[in-house]
């Protein structure tokens, strides 16, 4: 009788779902980012990590956990479109060949950290080694460490010898990387197996680039039947495509063919605008981090024939930025954080409204805009019922001075405090 009547006790117990975690975040006001005006004396309640309610001037609800930001102002957790967390501007060139492997996987921690503290609650990484950061990416849905939310892509996608395989070693090494490919159907398998080991995007080099060996920006690398078939593939299984792209030929056959998203598009030109505009393809434009590479230079080991690459495009991708945004052409944040220190990267806005955007359009392309593109929208990039409960605040106002977002005070994720 006693054995029973524990029996059903514990199955009540074990049937009894658990209390919701309710958290409440005030402050003296939000931006709704999709209308571009502010919700004074905002109150966002937050129910298991998502945003449950959002009202002016209301009452916290009782038992919840109230974050109190008086004083500031709310934006929803940003985005970064381009970043490579397993890497770091200080180990340019050769020198990064003097740690083990999974050095990277260590650095991928601490950068999704510095991230996560800038205000960067989601983040795309397109392109990285060994899966370090699909490794840092469970460590942190686990709750071993923390950092933002990450759609990685794995290995980037690239023809043999071109930017995306391994070009600074010689012969001997017989150094290649598991995603190069040299055919349509080969790409296709790329594209499985990148997929197979939990990328969530799908990243391809269509030209030559800036930091590796015997390549050079402009230069076409793929065919365009090769780019449709990857973008046919990972569409197939459900996954967007992201296409490094310099050069005005490989971003428009990378266009055509279907591709999501273009990633630099430093020398895109009039018809590549045009094209853009038309197929509705999302520029992914890092117009910022030059700054910084050219402000180290060498000290860090980084190539001349790099810098000089460098050099020869970054004007050209800041001017045509300007032509993109005035055609119309759909934009996202993406900073190419591991080229530059990752923490950073949140001053791209002020740069992105010196090239022509109005502050309102530059927080856009890192909330709504970025979150379309990944195929999130909804839930990251707004504050609002149903969306993650991912919110920064900042001291002044970001729609007069942008630069605000580059100094942030607070950052919530999924309702919790972490910094």
């Amino acid at each position: 009788m006693k054995l029973a009547a524990c029996a059903s006790a514990l199955a009540l117990f074990v049937a009894a779902p658990l209390a919701a975690e309710t958290v409440a975040v005030t402050a003296d006001r939000l931006l709704d980012v999709e209308s571009g005006k502010y919700i004074a004396d905002p109150v966002v309640v937050i129910v298991d990590g998502k945003v449950s309610a959002v009202t002016s001037g209301g009452a916290v609800p009782d038992g919840a956990t109230h974050i109190d930001l008086a004083g500031k102002t709310l934006l929803p957790g940003l985005i970064d479109m381009h970043v490579h967390l397993d890497g770091r501007p200080e180990y340019g060139g050769y020198t990064g060949l003097q740690f083990t492997d999974n050095f990277a996987t260590v650095l991928g921690v601490v950068n999704a950290e510095k991230m996560l503290q800038v205000g960067f609650t989601t983040v795309r990484n397109v392109g990285d080694t060994n899966y370090d950061v699909k490794a840092v990416d469970e460590a942190i849905e686990e709750g071993w460490v923390q950092g933002p939310r990450i759609v990685t892509a794995n290995y980037a996608l690239g023809a043999t010898g071109g930017h995306c395989d391994e070009t600074y070693l010689p012969p001997s090494f017989g150094a290649k990387s598991p995603g190069v490919a040299d055919s349509p159907e080969e790409f296709r398998l790329r594209v499985r197996e990148q997929r197979k080991y939990g990328a969530e995007v799908i990243k391809v080099c269509a030209t030559g680039g800036v930091f590796s060996r015997n390549t050079e920006p402009g230069q076409q690398q793929l065919h365009e039947e090769e780019l449709r078939a990857i973008a046919e593939e990972a569409h197939f299984w459900g996954l967007k495509v992201a296409a490094h792209a310099h050069g005005a030929a490989g971003i428009k056959a990378a266009i055509k063919a279907g591709i999501d998203t273009i990633e630099h598009a430093s020398l895109i030109d009039d018809e590549g605008i045009r094209l853009a505009k038309q197929h509705g393809t999302w520029l992914s434009m890092d117009i910022y981090n030059t700054d910084y590479t050219q402000r180290v230079g060498r000290s860090n080991g980084t190539l001349e024939d790099n810098l000089r690459k460098d050099r020869e495009i970054a004007q050209a991708q800041r001017d045509n930025f300007r032509k993109a945004h005035q055609a119309g052409v759909g934009m996202v944040f993406g900073s190419d954080a591991g080229v530059m220190p990752h923490e950073e990267v949140g001053g791209q806005f002020a740069v992105m409204v010196e090239y022509g955007m109005t502050p309102i359009e530059a927080i856009r392309a890192a909330t709504v805009n970025a979150a379309q593109a990944l195929g999130q929208a909804g839930q990251v990039g707004v504050v609002k019922p149903g969306s993650w409960g991912d919110l920064i605040a900042v001291s002044g106002d970001p729609l007069v001075d942008v630069g605000e977002l580059a100094d942030v005070d607070a950052v919530v994720k999924s309702g919790v405090r972490v910094k």
